[in-house]
């Protein structure tokens, strides 16, 4: 994962912190989910002053905008452009495809194995 973000950072000219917070965008956007700035705060372990940067960094580059929030209009929250959709997409999408070809020479048996080691890892990393 982390040499194809290395990948898509040069092919998208952004930094590791600037594409984690386009994938978190376009991941909650697809459940339909509002994000709050302090949510790729909190996502991305970073101070609120490092997200203030990334959100002006990436509202300058053209690739979200604040919103006023839908509920709350004291609060705002964060949307991709449509150019930034499309453009994360664009690089993602020819990857996408390559992982999903390579999951169909696995059956489910092995499919399931693979994501219980996965989780196993993930807990065994998080863990002092």
């Amino acid at each position: 994962m982390d040499r194809m973000y290395a990948g898509m950072r040069g092919d998208m000219d952004m930094n590791t912190t600037d594409l984690a917070a386009i994938r978190m965008l376009v991941i909650r956007e697809r459940h339909g989910e509002v994000v709050k700035p302090h949510d790729i705060a909190r996502h991305l372990a970073i101070s609120t002053a490092s997200t203030t940067k990334l959100l002006d960094r990436l509202s300058a580059g053209g690739y979200l905008r604040r919103e006023a929030h839908p509920d709350d209009r004291r609060s705002r929250i964060v949307v991709l452009t449509d150019a930034a959709r499309a453009e994360f997409f664009r690089h993602f999408g020819a990857r996408l495809g390559a992982m999903r070809e390579v999951m169909t020479a696995f059956d489910d048996a092995e499919l399931r194995t693979v994501v219980r080691f996965l989780a196993d890892m993930e807990v065994a990393m998080l863990e002092p």
